[in-house]
């Protein structure tokens, strides 16, 4: 018999800990590989993680809310076999996972030395404040690196578990005191640490005997502090057009059972306004765009994240990469499949970062029009709203007529540090011209 240890897997670029939410499977029960035996949270999705080997699960090295750095040890399995084989013994780690580990412990030795040479505020960042508060590897070293003192990190509403800041809370912080002219330097140790000023703190509550109190999870309070910081980064303007999209009702109708018997797919209209919205980029690309500092990066890649509902209220934003390299039938499937896995949290975190521009499908609530709310650090999202049928002046060389006619909103909110009327209400318009001049012979 041999004994495997398997280490924390690497679940995105930018992911470098989880926290074990659950584990599947208990100590001595035989599993298999691949076979999901644990579940944990990083900071973009919570995600089901596969055994590597199949055996029996003889040790647990990490318990439910530890945060596990990438590469480091999770649980030892007990394999058939020879100890000499091909598989890793416990004290080792395969070069591949421990990589992340490496640079992650580099970045805070790095850090530390800083600090004792004389940083802003002379002190090193601790793993756990003197309130409890606990702080990563990852975090600690933005906060070196940005001069971000300890009681600055204290103030930091935290979405992660238990509080927990997180990567994204203190970019966000970073960005929210650039963009407010905070000193980049941290306060010395005499100075009041950073606060909300008073007209930003939120009104107390009063709750009487018959109230319910809900306390919001995890995923709850991340989209709360995420919307927040984005209102505070960007200047938020909306356009709206209303789009007649009687050629698309028309030409979906025609093709969509020929579509879902030869494709094995359900042709929804949000494939068909994606495809439009990746055109008018194409014609525009200032609008595929992110602000860095006082530079404007402009991306090759056209990105698109389609926000998503799940059945427990909470909204997630899966990514098409490369979009544009995408035929209508490619988009379709990338639609359906990643609504699905959305659905049943099976999202990868790759699947939920690199997005450069947003669609939100508020219509399919029945909503007419919406003003959503921009995904950091992205410059703009546009909200999909409902398709009805109205009473609509139609020109024909006869004369003007009464016509019914198919008609959405196509809302759209820009970055106005970057993104200017003339430009946001071009691009929108661009979408519903591209909708409206819509190809009736097209085909599948």
């Amino acid at each position: 018999m041999a004994t495997v240890e398997m280490v924390m897997p690497k679940m995105g670029e930018s992911v470098m800990e989880g926290t074990v939410l659950a584990w599947l499977k208990n100590v001595g029960e035989t599993i298999e590989e691949d076979e999901s035996i644990l579940e944990v949270a990083t900071d973009k999705v919570d995600t089901e993680i596969p055994a590597t080997h199949a055996g029996v699960l003889k040790e647990v090295l990490a318990q439910e809310g530890d945060v596990i750095e990438v590469g480091k040890p999770i649980a030892i399995i007990e394999t058939e076999g020879d100890s000499n084989g091909a598989a890793p013994a416990p004290s080792e780690t395969p070069k591949e996972e421990a990589a992340p580990v490496e640079q992650a412990e580099a970045m805070v030795e790095t850090a530390m030395t800083t600090a004792s040479s004389g940083s802003s505020n002379g002190t090193a960042v601790p793993r756990t404040s003197d309130s409890g508060k606990f702080f990563s590897p990852l975090v600690r070293s933005i906060a070196k690196a940005e001069g971000i003192s300890v009681a600055e990190l204290e103030s930091i509403n935290g979405t992660g578990k238990e509080g927990r800041v997180t990567k994204n809370d203190i970019l966000s912080y970073v960005e929210t005191r650039k963009s407010g002219g905070a000193p980049a330097t941290a306060p010395t140790p005499t100075a009041a640490p950073a606060m909300p000023s008073a007209s930003h703190q939120p009104m107390p509550v009063a709750v009487d005997g018959g109230d319910e109190i809900i306390e919001m999870d995890r995923m709850r309070k991340m989209i709360a502090e995420r919307m927040v910081a984005s209102k505070h980064i960007s200047p938020h303007v909306t356009s709206f057009v209303e789009a007649d999209v009687t050629k698309v009702v028309g030409w979906r109708n025609k093709v969509k059972n020929e579509f879902l018997s030869r494709e094995g797919e359900k042709l929804t209209f949000t494939p068909i306004l994606i495809e439009a919205i990746v055109r008018a980029i194409k014609d525009f690309p200032m609008i595929n765009v992110q602000v860095d500092g006082n530079n404007i990066v402009k991306k090759k890649a056209i990105n698109i994240g389609m926000a998503t509902a799940l059945p427990t209220g909470n909204l997630i934003v899966p990514v098409i990469h490369n979009a544009d390299q995408l035929s209508l039938v490619g988009i379709t499937k990338k639609v359906n499949d990643l609504a699905k896995r959305a659905r049943e949290n099976k999202l990868k975190p790759d699947e939920l970062q690199g997005g450069t521009y947003t669609v939100s499908n508020v219509g399919s609530f029945g909503n007419v029009m919406g003003t959503p709310i921009i995904m950091q650090p992205q410059v703009a999202i546009m909200a999909l709203g409902a398709i009805q049928k109205k009473p609509s002046v139609v020109e024909t060389p006869e004369g003007d007529m009464i016509g019914i006619r198919s008609k959405m909103f196509l809302s759209h909110s820009y970055d106005h540090r970057v993104v200017d009327g003339a430009l946001g209400g071009m691009f929108v318009r661009k979408v519903a011209d591209y909708l409206e001049e819509y190809d009736l012979n097209r085909g599948i």
